[in-house]
């Protein structure tokens, strides 16, 4: 089935709600929160939880998860920090709506559609001190207590993006990996959702970054913490086999863990792609102020090094937004899309700190100055080459599906 690269009326009208939401609430503070790391945005917060959610007020049918990731390029062409601190479901949503049952989604993700109340946050907690990039590695562990009919979970959690606000914020929760039998490698690992205030759960502090800086990044201590049978996501079962190929069946638990990156990764390259937008959209107009107009129909021997870089830094946005929408077009169709999710992630990735750093390089000292926010968003880049599976993690990936590798077979 071709796919189409025309949005829909909804999208569009989407795309120039968010896009208005980023230029007249997130610009103007920006620099503020950029300033002010691990202060609450109170003003964007709150802004978002009456209004900015609720999508434009014209309603028509849009293209489902592109809608997704075309307001996360807007909101992020606004400033990527903040879009992190809005309060949504966001990775431990996502974590939920790939692995959880229908009761799960009902129960856990219902008050973040509620009217009224206050703001709410979600977060996955994947990482740990001894755990980065192989996630088959956590040591975090969950253990059944038949007597109770509760799981027990002991470890630390590092780098959880919105973990300050969905460990502590009444009505928020944190799905955390844990491995209910260590032997079993990756078959073991299993998801939990823990809500916010869950005795044993302690926020220990958040992360001071290069970038990002109005997100909260925190380090969570589990510590005999208890929480239902039923909050875990997916099957008990542990499966001890080995993998018998990069497409095999393999354990249903952790597949289904994973299969939360499949729709996190196209919207990490969203949020890559606005910020690379805003980049390239503040240095065209600083070009053309100072006089120099890229030539598009001129012949290749005849641009300028300027010309040149510009024109290429266009393709790569371009393309790094393709691979996303693909990504995303995928997911709306019930299609797998592991293999087109890294490629998205990896480019855009890519893309953007290039972008990003050519920016800063072509506008000098004006680039460099805290004046402007062009070094801001070059700060700002780094970090969506790195979370949601890093670069090389997502260069593997892609290699394996080609392939057709297991893990073990390629490295």
């Amino acid at each position: 089935m071709p796919i189409d690269f025309e949005l829909s009326e909804g999208s569009l009208l989407a795309k120039e709600h968010f896009h208005r939401i980023a230029e007249e609430q997130m610009r103007p503070v920006s620099r503020k929160y950029d300033l002010a790391e691990h202060h609450l945005p109170t003003e964007w917060v709150d802004y978002w939880w009456q209004i900015g959610r609720k999508g434009p007020k014209k309603k028509a049918p849009g293209d489902g998860f592109v809608t997704i990731c075309l307001q996360a390029e807007e909101l992020c062409w606004g400033d990527a920090g903040l879009y992190l601190r809005m309060p949504t479901p966001a990775l431990g949503g996502s974590a939920v709506s790939a692995a959880g049952t229908q009761e799960q989604k009902e129960r856990f993700m219902a008050p973040f559609g509620a009217e009224g109340g206050h703001p709410i946050w979600g977060a996955m907690a994947i990482t740990e001190p001894q755990a980065g990039s192989d996630a088959a590695a956590i040591e975090t562990t969950a253990e059944l207590d038949p007597e109770t009919d509760e799981w027990i979970l002991n470890g630390t959690k590092i780098f959880c993006t919105a973990g300050e606000g969905a460990s502590t914020v009444d009505g928020g929760f944190v799905v955390v990996w844990a491995t209910i039998d260590k032997s079993a490698g990756r078959g073991g690992i299993k998801s939990f959702v823990v809500p916010a205030n869950t005795p044993g759960m302690e926020l220990i502090g958040c992360e001071k970054k290069l970038g990002i800086r109005a997100s909260d990044t925190a380090t969570l201590r589990l510590e005999n913490c208890r929480v239902p049978r039923e909050n875990l996501l997916g099957s008990e079962r542990v499966s001890k086999k080995k993998e018998p190929s990069a497409s095999g069946s393999g354990d249903k638990g952790f597949k289904g863990a994973m299969a939360t990156f499949d729709a996190s990764r196209p919207i990490v390259a969203a949020m890559a792609t606005g910020v690379g937008r805003a980049s390239l959209d503040f240095l065209k107009e600083e070009l053309e102020r100072q006089g120099v107009r890229i030539r598009y129909d001129a012949p290749p021997r005849e641009l300028t090094a300027i010309e040149r870089d510009v024109m290429e830094m266009e393709a790569e946005l371009q393309a790094a937004r393709l691979l996303t929408w693909r990504a995303a077009w995928m997911m709306n169709k019930g299609k797998p899309n592991n293999l087109e999710a890294s490629m998205a992630k990896a480019k855009a990735g890519l893309a953007v700190t290039k972008i990003t750093q050519k920016a800063v390089q072509l506008l000098g000292p004006l680039g460099h100055s805290k004046k402007l926010l062009v070094e801001k968003w070059m700060r700002d880049a780094k970090i969506n080459d790195i979370y949601e599976g890093t670069q090389q993690i997502n260069q593997l990936i892609v290699a394996r599906r080609i392939l057709d590798y297991p893990s073990s077979m390629l490295r």
